[in-house]
């Protein structure tokens, strides 16, 4: 978390759950539970930052802002609209959890017929939402589910961080700023301020202070159209030894134009594209092999029969198939183990694929 300061929940499940990936994508094979550890440990909570995120504690004093302007209505309408209408509903849930211990959604569900849609949630839930959202309750997830555990702040935090000095919105804001530069290395206004989903009109004057205060550093680099940004004294690694596969919910390609400015890299998610419509397959992931990203891979995890499903790997243009098939395959292979996948199936989608599949059979 020190890297990436925090990881994007989503319930897309495809492959494995999203939060799950960036350990795998930075660890290699590791016990899935260090994550829901760390949240039992009181190291992790969960709040609204770049979408839901698994967040450290530390930066629980830097979102109160957030929570305030949700108090004063910055935050999905209908959920405003719900907990506005039914204020004692409000009042017995949030009452309810700090007296009598967490809830999950189904305890407080108010609906008596058929849910709708996806997103069709009954007012209890919406009101755990509200309550959320405002911070005056927090969350956990039961394991790696997706499902969230509603608490009392003083039933997940820390004291020393319930209690700690609440920075102005002006200092938090500039705090989330620099830790966006830590974990980007270099960066662009737009790139620091999309990594904790910051309004720009607001966060770009606050770039100038922290650059005036030497704070942080201007910089150019080479292809750029804008200005970067950096921690002084940041340092560029001599050699980079990197081999992974990584989410589309990765925090290295949230900002899709930043991995083409990078990595000259062209990327989009096809989940909500018609299957007819797709280049790459439903769920693709960037292969990063060096300092470059080297190939997409459209994985599926068929639990059922314990396989990890290739159905698809292409090739970035220039690179050296044969050396980029032989290191996707021990990734592959890591990942398998880690998911606990007896088998890999490589199907026929992309240029990568036959030679994948007899690297696969003669290993």
């Amino acid at each position: 978390m020190d890297a990436v300061g925090l990881i994007q929940i989503d319930s897309v499940n495809v492959l494995v759950r999203s939060q799950e990936m960036p350990l795998f994508s930075r660890l290699g094979n590791h016990p899935r539970t260090l994550i829901p550890d760390a949240t039992d440990a009181g190291e992790l909570f969960e709040y609204w930052c770049h979408e839901a995120s698994h967040l450290p504690v530390s930066m629980y004093p830097l979102l109160q802002w957030r929570m305030e302007e949700a108090r004063k209505g910055s935050m999905w309408p209908g959920l405003q609209r719900i907990a506005k209408s039914k204020p004692q509903l409000v009042k017995e849930i949030r009452d309810r959890i700090y007296n009598d211990g967490p809830l999950v959604a189904g305890d407080v569900r108010t609906r008596k017929g058929p849910k709708g849609s996806w997103w069709d949630w009954d007012d209890g839930k919406a009101i755990l939402e509200y309550l959320f959202w405002t911070g005056e309750i927090t969350a956990r997830r039961r394991g790696n589910d997706f499902a969230r555990v509603y608490h009392a702040p003083s039933d997940v935090l820390p004291p020393e961080i319930l209690n700690a000095p609440i920075p102005t919105e002006t200092e938090a804001r500039k705090q989330l700023l620099l830790l966006a530069a830590r974990s980007m290395g270099v960066a662009t206004a737009s790139d620091l301020i999309d990594y904790h989903r910051q309004k720009g009109a607001i966060a770009r004057p606050l770039l100038k202070e922290l650059v005036s205060t030497g704070e942080l550093e201007q910089v150019t680099v080479s292809g750029w159209r804008d200005i970067a940004y950096m921690i002084p004294g940041t340092k560029q690694p001599r050699d980079i030894h990197v081999r992974a596969l990584v989410s589309p919910f990765d925090s290295l390609v949230w900002c899709r134009p930043r991995i083409e400015r990078v990595f000259d890299f062209h990327y989009r998610i096809e989940i909500y594209v018609p299957a007819q419509k797709r280049m790459y397959g439903y769920y693709v992931l960037p292969f990063v092999l060096g300092d470059k990203i080297v190939a997409r891979v459209d994985l599926k995890a068929d639990r059922h029969n314990s396989c990890l499903l290739v159905q698809g790997a292409f090739s970035e243009a220039g690179v050296d198939h044969a050396y980029v098939a032989r290191e996707l395959l021990l990734e592959l292979q890591e990942m398998a183990t880690w998911l606990g996948l007896a088998n890999i199936q490589i199907g026929d989608n992309g240029d990568l694929v036959t030679r994948l599949a007899r690297l696969h059979r003669n290993s």
